[in-house]
């Protein structure tokens, strides 16, 4: 089966002033298509640069990441954007609802930035929020939602526009174990239902017997 996602030889060096950090050394790693990987290693380690790289936000500076069929390392950051719009949903650890707007309202925004609006991205966000056990609590602020079900809103956020790639970034991180578990378990049924390709950074040790693989990076580079 050929991967959704490639990169080959990813390499990610920062400077500043005259010092130059090394934060991703020859990194090479495949995603496919339903399966939920987890990306595991220490804080500083890079899993946050990597996922960066593979999600079109970043551009390494040697390296090439291929997702779809698509070399992406080589478009335009115009293109990159349009890539991510269509094709990736993200997940991060601090939520980023946004406080003023229901539940239903922060799904329906991303859709309406994918091209759906009015009564059809109501629908649509209504059935999101379904898929996350969440319909019943469309019309709250996320003031007045757990720390688990703001994060499973912002999985629903994720998923609009049925992206093909879905990358979470600790995830899991402000939650306690059963929520963690819960939003891993979630993501990982995802990947399973709908065919996407999924991705999750973590440092919990706790979710690793929910991935079909785990791979570590420590100081930037890939240990399988």
């Amino acid at each position: 089966m050929e991967p959704a996602v490639s990169g080959r030889a990813l390499e990610m060096v920062y400077r500043s002033g005259s010092t130059r950090v090394r934060a991703l050394a020859q990194v090479s790693l495949d995603i496919f298509c339903g399966e939920f990987l987890l990306l595991m290693g220490p804080s500083g380690s890079g899993k946050t640069t990597l996922v960066s790289i593979l999600g079109g936000i970043l551009t390494p500076t040697t390296g090439e990441v291929t997702a779809f069929g698509t070399r992406i390392t080589s478009l335009s950051p115009r293109q990159r954007a349009k890539f991510r719009l269509s094709l990736v949903g993200f997940v991060f650890q601090g939520f980023n609802l946004f406080s003023a707007l229901t539940a239903l309202e922060n799904v329906q925004l991303a859709l309406a930035l994918k091209g759906l609006r009015n009564s059809a991205a109501r629908t649509s966000a209504l059935s999101l929020l379904d898929e996350v056990g969440l319909a019943g609590k469309a019309e709250r602020l996320p003031r007045d939602l757990s720390a688990g079900e703001k994060q499973r809103i912002a999985i629903a956020r994720a998923l609009a526009g049925s992206p093909q790639l879905l990358l979470a970034d600790e995830p899991t991180a402000s939650l306690d174990a059963d929520n963690g578990r819960m939003v891993t378990t979630l993501l990982r049924t995802l990947a399973k239902g709908r065919g996407c390709a999924v991705m999750t950074v973590t440092h919990d040790s706790r979710i690793m017997d929910l991935a079909d693989r785990v791979v570590h990076l420590e100081d930037g580079v890939l240990k399988t």
